[in-house]
């Protein structure tokens, strides 16, 4: 992460809701390596990512663990695990999990758990992962505030830092490089937006209607914008005392920016709307610790590097390498002393689920090549791992990353 060479590249898998592996992959990763048969925890239920235990984790070469708050984004404590079957996969999900199946075969999802709400999740049939319900009522342009938004900005409980001190030590502890998430300052995620972790969300809760607020209504984003800011900094800041410099780098936010071809909004707008609120938080940051600002934006946002460096991020991920304008080469040659690119080991649309081994081991090599010189890269593939990917090509793409390390002088 400070752009030089450590001889080897670093591996993640696993720290970070955008690092992760699917729950049945894992599960398959866990056969593969000849590991103890045990249910795998669902730790992350809305894109049903599975928890690495530390024996997966040696036996794949995993250098980054992840420090996670003590809420998953459905408002459920990770505790109290137990038994569930997901679709003829036993996994372990927390306590308070729970859900219901519509006649044609979806299963809905309650936020805390609580089944007198409205769902705020729905796994269709022949989906792995859960698809956000949008719970928002009409909307009256004179009785829009702010505020509404602004409900899930609390500031962090004790329980909370209890949870992330005693997180942060146990991770440390395994030598491995630290990935913390709770930052808050994800201004405008839209898997936050509808908010599938409240029972009775208030405001502007379309994902629709938000990114078009965004420009026919700015002042108002820009008040939650502010109001996030504030309660962000202030928990940033009741965090660093709890844990000080236990983790390396700190996943602020993930706002995606970029499509596959283009851009959600121009630079300009991105400038005005999203900069300020970036640049104060990273700021804090790197005033007043020793962590790295990690920001995730999939698609296509070359056009935002600079915007993004200004604005204080060390890291950028998934590094999207298929989408416009996001060729590996270009990318390494003009950023690569300034950003560290975090992702982009190999396609995960395409490559690592529908390639052969062959094709997955010639693309990470290649990616490899490009991006390891210098130091600034932490190996990981372009966004989680999704139910389905052959666990062979999983194999094959962690199997040549070592290949690659291993030859290197």
């Amino acid at each position: 992460m400070n752009h030089r060479d450590p001889g080897r590249i670093p591996i993640d898998f696993g720290s970070s809701a955008v690092t992760g592996i699917h729950v049945s992959c894992v599960a398959a990763l866990r056969d593969y390596y000849g590991l103890e048969k045990r249910p795998v925890k669902v730790h992350e239920p809305y894109q049903m990512l599975g928890w690495i235990d530390e024996d997966l984790r040696r036996a794949m070469g995993i250098d980054v663990v992840g420090v996670f708050s003590r809420k998953n984004l459905f408002g459920l404590e990770n505790s109290g695990w137990r038994e569930w079957d997901f679709r003829g996969l036993t996994v372990l999900v927390p306590e308070n999990f729970r859900t219901t199946v519509e006649p044609g075969g979806a299963i809905l999802i309650y936020p805390e758990g609580d089944l007198s709400a409205p769902p705020s999740g729905r796994m269709p049939v022949g989906s792995a992962f859960f698809d956000t319900i949008i719970r928002q009522p009409p909307i009256e342009e004179s009785r829009l505030d702010p505020e509404d938004n602004c409900e899930e900005f609390t500031l962090v409980s004790d329980e909370d830092l209890d949870h992330l001190r005693r997180a942060s030590q146990k991770a440390l502890s395994t030598g491995c490089g630290v990935l913390g998430s709770f930052g808050g300052a994800a201004f405008g995620d839209i898997a936050l937006v509808p908010a599938p972790f409240l029972k009775h969300p208030r405001g502007i809760r379309d994902v629709a209607e938000w990114y078009m607020s965004t420009a026919s209504r700015r002042w108002y984003v820009r008040r939650v914008f502010e109001r996030q800011c504030e309660v962000a900094l202030e928990n940033l800041a009741r965090i660093h005392a709890a844990i000080g410099d236990s983790v390396d780098a700190v996943f602020l936010c993930g706002t995606d920016f970029g499509t596959q071809t283009s851009q959600f909004c121009s630079v300009k707008t991105f400038r005005d709307l999203w900069l300020p609120f970036y640049r104060e938080v990273c700021s804090w940051v790197h005033r007043n610790t020793q962590w790295k600002c990690f920001k995730h934006s999939c698609g296509s946002v070359e056009k935002f590097f600079d915007s993004f460096i200004e604005a204080g991020f060390d890291i950028i991920n998934p590094v999207q390498c298929s989408a416009a304008g996001m060729d590996p080469e270009a990318l390494k040659r003009r950023y690569g002393n300034r950003l560290v690119f975090w992702g982009g080991g190999v396609d995960t649309q395409k490559t690592l689920p529908f390639g052969t081994p062959a094709q997955v081991r010639e693309e990470v090599l290649r990616r490899c090549e490009i991006f390891a010189p210098g130091g600034g890269f932490v190996f990981n593939s372009v966004h989680n791992i999704q139910s389905g990917t052959p666990v062979a090509n999983i194999a094959a793409m962690i199997e040549a990353v070592h290949e690659f390390n291993g030859a290197r002088p």
